[in-house]
């Protein structure tokens, strides 16, 4: 019998191939776009003085992070402790850790974490502050921590003016935890329709936060950083004078979300990230199944749609199983799909990215590169 202890399937991609004989599915990314939509961010926040953050938890690659830190952003957010890692060891040596943690694991990352890179992570309880200082003092770091105030999420993040207090005072009493700003975020307003209902929805998130720098302002304590915002309020958070410091992720790939709503006159990133995908089987009349399900793309924001243009429009994806996508093929089509490949935008990036290994990335159809997606299932 022959050694099979080697075995091991041959490589989905090679550098120099034509997109088109990338084995899939894949998560392939389209560079141009991707260069444009990472150049523009960076642009909009340098032009209107606030730093960039972006979060890394939309593409969970160390490649893209250096990307974005080669064109001015200061660090990268990330949500999990144990995501932050592969980006330390690539050098990304500014991590915000914009989610709150509980749990000696947790704790002694972030202790372990602070002694090579610019840590700051955020709290919204005294117990999360107690136990990261006793820790942070037995191992001689320094931390800096924000506590995250509720702008109208309605998820984590402490509401009024005293439980703000109490956690300023409570992080002044360790001398091993810096006291570094707020973490004000409003997800939900992200992805609101209208470009003029995000606008006014991050007026009043720019407004609530505010009223927190002004209460700390009177007792004399000053936020260095202000951070929040994301994709969908970024051209709003630059210029409300409240963020000093942005936090957008989707932006590098727009997603369908992002891309179904209303940008009107301001910025709208290209989509950059597709499924590669196959159809597989025809045998049923008036449909083509193809090799996207579940295990290859997030359906929490809705199913995939193909990009537009592809094969006239006359395939829509319209069920997702564990490994089947069912295509509807448009009335009075009788082409045979089979062996087509189709490219498949995902409604939501971060989910999907963390589904595959590694990003394809072409330039003019032919594969340029291919980066790791090296930060993918690390949610402890």
């Amino acid at each position: 019998m022959k050694d099979v202890s080697a075995l091991k399937p041959p490589p989905f991609a090679r550098i120099g191939d034509p997109i088109s004989q990338v084995s899939t599915p894949a998560l392939v990314l389209d560079l141009d776009a991707f260069d444009a939509n990472t150049q523009r961010m960076a642009e909009l926040a340098r032009r209107h003085g606030v730093a960039l953050r972006p979060h890394a938890k939309a593409h969970k690659s160390t490649a893209i992070a250096l990307r974005q830190l080669e064109l001015g952003a200061v660090g990268v957010c990330c949500q999990k402790m144990s995501e932050a890692y592969p980006f330390v060891a690539k050098g990304v040596l500014s991590i915000h850790i914009s989610n709150e943690f509980v749990g000696a694991d947790k704790v002694a990352m972030a202790v372990e974490l602070a002694n090579y890179v610019r840590l700051s992570v955020c709290v919204d309880h005294p117990a999360q502050v107690d136990a990261l200082g006793q820790a942070a003092t037995r191992a001689g770091v320094v931390i800096t921590v924000l506590p995250e105030v509720d702008i109208g999420q309605g998820r984590c993040g402490v509401k009024g003016n005293d439980a703000l207090a109490a956690l300023v005072d409570r992080i002044s009493a360790y001398a091993c935890l810096r006291f570094g700003g707020l973490q004000a975020y409003h997800g939900g307003i992200q992805h609101l329709a209208t470009w003029e209902q995000r606008k006014d929805a991050a007026a009043n998130a720019a407004h609530a936060t505010a009223q927190y720098v002004q209460f700390l302002d009177a007792r004399g304590i000053r936020c260095d950083v202000i951070t929040g915002g994301g994709t969908g309020t970024a051209e709003f958070d630059v210029s409300s004078g409240v963020y000093t410091e942005i936090q957008p992720g989707s932006y590098v790939f727009m997603d369908g979300d992002y891309g179904s709503k209303d940008w009107m006159g301001g910025w709208k990133p290209a989509h950059s990230l597709y499924i590669a995908s196959t159809v597989m089987s025809t045998a049923k009349p008036g449909l083509a199944v193809c090799d996207v399900g579940l295990k290859g793309v997030a359906v929490d924001s809705g199913l995939p749609v193909l990009r537009p243009g592809d094969h006239g429009g006359n395939l829509q994806y319209k069920a997702a199983n564990d490994e089947h996508g069912i295509l509807q093929i448009a009335a009075g089509d009788r082409q045979d799909y089979l062996g087509s490949r189709v490219y498949l935008i995902p409604g939501h990036c971060d989910p999907t990215a963390n589904l595959y290994q590694q990003y394809v990335g072409y330039r003019r159809d032919v594969v340029e590169c291919i980066w790791e997606i090296d930060a993918r299932g690390l949610s402890q």
